[in-house]
């Protein structure tokens, strides 16, 4: 089913009542609300094809190429899996997230799979050496203040790239840390989405939590909220319609591509021997 007025209502009566910080480093942030994620696919006409009654939800694109899948109880630490089929003219990739993932910097990823790709792209480490992180020379970042690292991971035997998230929580950061999250993006996936990914964590704003929820114990800090509840309500709605909008240009778009390419055909002379 599409996303309802009653679940855009349960998001708002959520958010409008707790009390907010601002918390910041984002890698350090915590989850937050799995619907910044959810709420924005099914805006675009992703459809869930899970089971209603069970804790995991799978999400399934228009064109049934890409699937999103979030498993709280998951045995293995990647809790969220993006998945792409392969298609006749794109390989197929995935991309896994750990529990504690910002769910705002999943969100920046899934909007920039349902919009038309950039037609300019920047290295992944010109956007990290850009926000500040330390890059050296073998294709690893680190985070300033410590606890996060991003590396360059060459595929063996082909051209592409992978790349790893570790985040640790911990007094030194990464140096004997606790594993708080990871993230992993298969050499396939298409460099715009590893660059709204990195965007999105590398941001010095700071995301809004709940005073009880769940984040890193070292190297996290909070303050007073700059964003009221009312407003954190607002910029998802004006999201929502923003995508909801998005979508349906691009699927007109489509229908039109496809109505002129079905008209060229049937207007060739026919095939005469």
């Amino acid at each position: 089913m599409p996303l309802s007025e009653r679940q855009l209502v349960a998001f708002a009566d959520k958010h409008a009542t707790q009390i907010t910080l601002d918390t910041s480093p984002r890698h350090l942030a915590g989850p937050g609300d799995a619907r910044h994620v959810t709420h924005g696919l099914a805006a675009a006409g992703w459809r869930a094809i899970s089971d209603p009654l069970c804790a995991e939800i799978v999400l399934r694109s228009p064109d049934l190429r890409h699937r999103l899948r979030f498993d709280p109880q998951s045995p293995s630490s990647a809790w969220w899996w993006l998945l792409a089929e392969p298609s006749d003219t794109e390989p197929g990739w995935y991309a896994s997230f750990g529990e504690f993932v910002p769910a705002e910097v999943l969100a920046t990823l899934a909007d920039a799979l349902v919009v038309p790709a950039p037609t300019e792209l920047t290295s992944p480490l010109s956007v990290l050496d850009a926000a500040g992180w330390r890059v050296d020379g073998s294709g690893v970042a680190h985070s300033d203040p410590p606890g996060s690292k991003i590396e360059r991971q060459p595929q063996d035997g082909s051209n592409t790239v992978a790349w790893h998230v570790d985040v640790r929580d911990g007094p030194s950061g990464l140096d004997n840390g606790k594993h708080l999250w990871h993230a992993y993006f298969h050499g396939h996936t298409p460099e715009h989405l590893v660059n709204a990914f990195i965007t999105a964590l590398t941001d010095t704003a700071p995301l809004q939590r709940g005073l009880f929820d769940r984040t890193a114990t070292y190297g996290v800090t909070h303050g007073p909220s700059t964003v009221s509840p009312q407003q954190t309500v607002a910029m998802h709605t004006a999201r929502i319609k923003a995508l909801r909008a998005q979508a349906r240009s691009l699927r007109g778009h489509q229908n039109r591509a496809a109505s002129t390419s079905s008209n060229a055909a049937n207007s060739r002379p026919a095939f005469r021997r």
